[in-house]
């Protein structure tokens, strides 16, 4: 009979416990919105949705401070082979204008000369000043650009219901982890009731 009675009150402290922490699993996510207990006048909503907003915010500063900053994307844009492209667009469009500008009156020695040190400058001061061009992008994107903001609202936006399908998928496992967790702790906990109780009868 003790025996008997160890054995049911284990099996109720796992059920409650394996049931307790299913119902904190769901409680993540469930109910997406507020559901109202009448006569008690509480509001029940999920952890997640009921703290989107304030998640949202969170992840979005987070990112945009310490993994990606406006000024990251623009950089790996903006690389040395795109700077080597502007500097020969660069180039070629002051070698155009000069050949249109220039009166048709001045000699072909002259224009040639004024092309070769127009060429040299540019040779010489074209990296400084593609490199200029870029910074300045850099810092009107990086003004522009509100990470943040961005990923804020495309949390905000995300279906809630997508969103907890790809979180249980991806952390099945461990969920599943704690509701059984939560099974043996119960079944420890009604072990050790159902020993108290015979010890002290």
């Amino acid at each position: 009979m003790n025996l008997i009675t160890i054995a049911f009150l284990a099996s109720i402290g796992a059920i409650i416990g394996w049931v307790t922490n299913l119902l904190a699993v769901k409680l993540l996510f469930r109910p997406f919105d507020p559901i109202e207990i009448p006569l008690l006048h509480i509001k029940i909503q999920g952890l997640i949705p009921k703290r989107r907003n304030e998640i949202a915010v969170s992840i979005g500063k987070t990112i945009e401070a310490d993994l990606l900053s406006a000024e990251d994307i623009v950089s790996r844009l903006v690389n040395n082979d795109n700077k080597e492209e502007i500097f020969l667009v660069i180039k070629s469009k002051i070698s155009k204008l000069i050949n249109e500008r220039l009166p048709g009156i001045i000699p072909s020695a002259f224009k040639g000369m004024i092309q070769g040190y127009i060429d040299d400058i540019i040779n010489k001061e074209g990296e400084k000043i593609v490199a200029d061009i870029v910074e300045s992008i850099i810092e009107k994107s990086a003004s522009s650009i509100q990470i943040a903001e961005m990923i804020e609202e495309k949390i905000n936006d995300f279906p809630m219901d997508r969103l907890e399908e790809i979180v249980f998928n991806i952390a099945k496992n461990e969920l599943k982890h704690i509701e059984i967790l939560g099974a043996v702790l119960g079944f420890v906990i009604g072990l050790l009731q159902g020993v108290i109780i015979i010890l002290l009868q």
